[in-house]
């Protein structure tokens, strides 16, 4: 009977302690496929899969070689995004942040160490991209060319007031102008380093297409250029004629209109000749008298 009785009790044994194990290790699936997503240092933490009603997630964050906090807007939701620009309040800071497998909000676990999933390192400075750059277009009256480009605001906050990447980037930040001219392909480059960006070496009554980028030579060769703008293109309805074409293109223009002058006047003459004549001969006829038969 004994030979009988322990096997079973060995089976008792390993079902108690896989009970155990599983109920200390956590119930709950752990979060997959920790990603940041930052734009302008807006940054947003996302991850899978969407929790079931018996179980959601929380998600602590700490700079690297600092201690871990809790985010209070993202404690115990059913959500799978949490924005942590607020919480990560140094850009020059590398963070890391714990997507954890909690009971529902409002219920209790007895489980000391909840499941959890650890994110990539993150450093908003280094990684974050650079959203769509804004300017305006100024042509002066000598055909001189400038642009005028806004920095645009982030989701960094200082002493009350809204920062834009000038603010945090400083002098690491410049400006890549690829511009053409219109209906053409062929592109040139011109980097600046401040925001007042003027083009003197542009032909004169030339239209031409321009595009800007945020350029950050600090960073690595993939996050140095921020998103392109729209494309702006100058206008030249305002030039004059001698501006517009060449010398030679108005002189042959000249010639064409003078030859068809010549040639209106030329036929006209003709005309009113043939006209004459014909009426000098109708006058003639009938000033003939009629002979008697």
């Amino acid at each position: 009977m004994e030979t009988i009785r322990l096997p079973a009790a060995s089976l008792a044994l390993f079902i108690l302690f896989f009970l155990f194990t599983n109920s200390a290790s956590g119930s709950y699936p752990r979060a997959q496929n920790v990603t940041w997503k930052s734009t302008n240092f807006k940054t947003i933490l996302t991850w899978g899969p969407e929790p079931s009603v018996d179980y959601s997630y929380s998600v602590q964050f700490s700079a690297v070689g600092q201690d871990k906090k809790n985010d209070p807007n993202c404690f115990r939701r059913s959500a799978t995004v949490c924005d942590l620009s607020s919480s990560l309040k140094d850009p020059k800071a590398c963070y890391t942040a714990d997507v954890q497998s909690e009971p529902p909000r409002g219920e209790t676990s007895d489980v000391i160490e909840p499941p959890y999933t650890s994110s990539p390192r993150f450093c908003p400075y280094k990684d974050t991209d650079i959203g769509r750059l804004d300017f305006k277009l100024e042509v002066s009256a000598n055909k001189k060319t400038t642009l005028y480009v806004t920095d645009p605001l982030t989701a960094v906050f200082k002493d009350g007031r809204q920062l834009n990447i000038r603010d945090i980037f400083a002098d690491d930040l410049a400006y890549k102008v690829t511009y053409r001219r219109n209906k053409s392909t062929g592109k040139k480059v011109h980097v600046s380093k401040t925001n007042v960006i003027e083009l003197p070496d542009l032909d004169r009554g030339e239209s031409y297409c321009f595009n800007v980028q945020a350029y950050i030579s600090s960073r690595s060769p993939d996050k140095k250029l921020g998103e392109l703008s729209q494309t702006k293109c100058s206008e030249d309805k305002d030039l004059s004629i001698f501006e517009e074409y060449s010398v030679g293109v108005i002189a042959g223009a000249i010639l064409v209109i003078l030859l068809l002058i010549a040639i209106i006047i030329a036929v006209t003459v003709i005309c009113c000749n043939r006209r004459k004549n014909a009426e000098g001969r109708r006058s003639g006829k009938e000033g003939v008298p009629l002979q008697n038969v």
